[in-house]
């Protein structure tokens, strides 16, 4: 159990996801708000889908964000061809013990790198659900503990590329965010001609962090509070998902769970103790639209799942502040909810 010295101030969290974020921004130009989401996907204890077109750094932002971290890193090249032993490990018999040996798949890592994970087929594709989910891996009836931190940072071409498979929802459902980096600006494109044109920017990457500091981080972040009002705020957004008559698919009780820890990851990457409905708001987008099914109907009128979960952040009404004495309160943890107890993250 985690004691009040070892858990990680304020102050520390911040010091720390600086470095990170200074380390991956030194290979990602220009994409800071795709950076931090991957930072607050890291500390919530999620796994991050990140989805674009081929060639905009999908794999370096992976890669970028692993070697900052002094953890054991696997990378996963998704092929046709792969099998689920090769992701989660196989027992092999052993002729001098007369035993059968477990040997370890690409899975035990702390942080894994699936690269192109939706060109592998369905059935390898759920190799990963209990590893995401439980964070373990069941082998012939022996059950093998996954190490901590553990995060899936894994990159796919959107569905229409050719050679591409749909990720079944339980998959998609496992992933806290998805992100799409996009293109650069001119202005980052040309420094990244400066940077990467000669040399490969990784090969210099060194760790700002040990696996250790990021386990306290994570516990850090657990702490933070989150008053009855932004906690029903976050319901009602998943809420109307299920509703919604544009979709066939609404968000599951897991969404509703990992929308929660990343607001919670949000407030103390922003130096916060307390989550506020705006760090609902700002992430209901990358955390609730890759779990949505679009109806036919709206496919047909080219709606899309991000332009739904905007709708619903517009008819959804923020938490109203209580007042006191009259007098509006600032936004914080008074005045939504009650005033957590004077302690350090």
């Amino acid at each position: 159990m985690t004691t009040y010295d070892d858990r990680a101030s304020l102050t520390d969290l911040t010091a720390t996801v600086e470095r990170v974020r200074s380390s991956v921004e030194g290979v990602i130009e220009g994409k800071p708000e795709v950076v931090r989401l991957s930072l607050t996907v890291l500390l919530a204890e999620g796994h991050l889908l990140i989805e674009d077109v081929p060639g905009v750094g999908k794999t370096m932002l992976a890669k970028a964000l692993a070697r900052s971290i002094d953890c054991s890193v696997r990378r996963i090249q998704f092929t046709p061809d792969l099998l689920p032993s090769d992701i989660t490990g196989v027992s092999i018999w052993d002729q001098q013990r007369r035993d059968f040996e477990f040997k370890p798949g690409a899975i035990f890592a702390q942080i894994v790198i699936g690269d192109e994970i939706n060109r592998a087929s369905p059935k390898t594709q759920s190799a990963l659900l209990e590893s995401m989910e439980e964070r373990q891996v069941t082998i012939d009836g022996q059950t093998y503990e996954l190490p901590s931190p553990f995060m899936v940072v894994a990159t796919q071409n959107p569905v229409e590329m050719e050679g591409t498979y749909p990720l079944p929802e339980a998959q998609r459902d496992r992933f806290m965010a998805r992100v799409s980096i996009g293109y650069p600006s001119a202005e980052a494109e040309l420094q990244m001609l400066d940077i990467h044109g000669g040399v490969n920017p990784l090969d210099d990457l060194q760790p700002v962090a040990h696996a250790h500091d990021v386990v306290k981080l994570i516990d850090a972040v657990r702490g933070v509070h989150v008053a009855d009002p932004v906690r029903r705020y976050a319901v009602e957004l998943v809420a109307a998902t299920r509703t919604h008559p544009d979709l066939r698919l609404g968000a599951s009780p897991r969404a509703t769970l990992h929308l929660l820890r990343a607001a919670k990851a949000s407030a103390a990457l922003s130096g916060r103790e307390y989550a506020l409905p705006d760090d609902v708001q700002a992430l209901a987008v990358a955390v609730l639209a890759h779990r949505l099914l679009p109806t036919a109907q709206a496919q047909l009128n080219r709606r899309t799942a991000e332009q739904v979960v905007q709708e619903i952040l517009q008819r959804t009404p923020l938490p109203a502040a209580p007042q006191q004495g009259g007098l509006g309160v600032a936004r914080g943890a008074t005045a939504f909810g009650q005033q957590p107890p004077p302690r350090r993250l």
